[in-house]
């Protein structure tokens, strides 16, 4: 099993990176991971994605997202919403793409007044692109992160479940 972290913040070393980095680690642990996760962090693709064609790195970094198995897909929360940059990587799927994945919404802001747009925003985007999506999405306030796994930690006991009956479901015989 493969759990791949998606970075959608335009900043290198970004908080989202972390967050999405612990994330995958918290569930990877309830989930009997036995490989290490892998990040597609986005930060140094805007102008590839923007452009016409697909660039190599771009290529790869689509490649390591379908072969995925599990995918922690985080972004912080730009009017509330996730960044055109992730959108822009997730407009490169086409439909169906990611049928049979598992992905895991985690949206990173300041304010807790964007805390639906997790569910109302960044899900519809996922299962747009045929992902399973287990309820609920993890919302990290900016404030949270220096207690992070204490916030993680129920959300990832709540969701693991979830990932592992899916994964079983779609093992291959």
């Amino acid at each position: 099993m493969s759990i791949v972290a998606v970075v959608g913040n335009p900043r290198p070393g970004s908080r989202t990176l972390s967050v999405a980095i612990e994330a995958a680690q918290a569930i990877g642990r309830r989930v009997g991971a036995a490989r290490a996760y892998d990040v597609v962090d986005l930060s140094g693709f805007g102008p590839q994605l923007l452009a016409a064609g697909t660039a190599p790195e771009v290529t790869a970094a689509l490649e390591r997202v379908r072969d995925a198995n599990v995918l922690v897909v985080a972004s912080p929360t730009y009017k509330g919403t996730y960044t055109g940059l992730l959108k822009a990587f997730v407009d490169r799927f086409p439909p169906d793409a990611l049928a049979g994945k598992v992905a895991l919404p985690v949206l990173v802001m300041g304010d807790p007044k964007h805390s639906l747009a997790v569910e109302v925003h960044l899900r519809p985007l996922l299962v747009e692109v045929g992902a399973i999506v287990p309820t609920p999405g993890l919302t990290v306030l900016e404030s949270q992160i220096p207690e992070l796994e204490a916030h993680l930690a129920p959300w990832a006991d709540r969701v693991a479940p979830q990932v592992a009956s899916v994964l079983e479901a779609h093992a291959l015989p």
